[in-house]
């Protein structure tokens, strides 16, 4: 075989072993649809408690429907929770010796791994559509054209890129399924020290600038502006670039993360 075929057998071969996997995540899904489609609704049943039992006492800064505050924001959320789906899947096969096993096997080691991250997009994709879904029935909408939308649904695709990166770096770092209610402990205080739910401006001074700067803020503030809807405003820095903060902190945790994945990886068996 020729120098130049061999880069070509070797990536089609990555991309046949990755589907192969990915076909293995979602034929797991379509034997146990129960925890699938508590991950679906868990943010539905968000959108109602935050908007009608809540939402009422709320207030937009320079007014404003406060469900269409809210919704970029229960977006962004629903980005980060997958984290813990991801976590849980590659810490259960790391700790079963099921990622040990595929190591033996003459296949594309990225393959395990990038199995994982395709289905997990897939899911959140699938997740993300309910929501917006969820969002029109309770009067959500776009004002702002197709193109912006799909920009913001970009952010959001990146921003749980970088999470499933992060859930990956942990599980294989931890190898431990049951650490998981550790993950979600970190995910809760993570997503209402953000601008999710209310403006930073109505917190105390120390932590409204934590909730400027944190990542899910960016994204948040990012959708609302390219999705039309109110948002927190503000002269302060994340709050004047949000679109680019919006890609950066994904960027950079991918930078960060996926090196410290895949090193971690290729020592699984020390």
């Amino acid at each position: 075989m020729s120098a130049p075929t061999m880069p070509l057998t070797r990536a089609r071969w990555a991309l046949t072993d990755t589907a192969t996997l990915t076909g293995r995540a979602l034929a797991h899904w379509a034997r146990q649809p129960g925890p699938v489609l508590v991950a679906l609704l868990f943010p539905v049943l968000l959108v109602l408690m935050f908007g009608y039992l809540l939402g009422g006492a709320m207030a937009v800064p320079g007014g404003g429907n406060y469900r269409e505050f809210l919704l970029p924001g229960l977006f962004t959320m629903t980005m980060l929770f997958g984290v813990e789906a991801t976590y849980t899947a590659v810490a259960t096969d790391a700790a079963r010796g099921v990622t040990d096993r595929f190591r033996t096997l003459p296949m594309a080691r990225s393959a395990v791994v990038a199995g994982r991250a395709v289905a997990d997009l897939l899911h959140s994709l699938l997740a993300l559509a309910v929501m917006l879904g969820c969002g029109a029935l309770v009067g959500w909408q776009w004002h702002l054209g197709a193109a912006r939308a799909l920009a913001a649904v970009g952010l959001l695709v990146l921003l749980r890129t970088a999470m499933i990166v992060a859930g990956v770096y942990l599980a294989l770092l931890l190898r431990s399924p049951e650490s998981v209610a550790a993950l979600q402990i970190l995910v809760w205080p993570l997503s209402f020290a953000s601008n999710a739910f209310v403006a930073p401006d109505t917190m105390p001074g120390w932590l409204g600038a934590v909730a400027a700067w944190n990542p899910l803020s960016a994204t948040a503030a990012a959708c609302r502006e390219l999705f039309g809807n109110p948002g927190w405003g503000g002269g302060s820095f994340p709050a004047e670039h949000a679109v680019a903060l919006a890609v950066a902190w994904p960027l950079l945790i991918v930078a960060v993360l996926g090196p410290l994945a895949v090193r971690r990886w290729q020592r699984l068996d020390r």
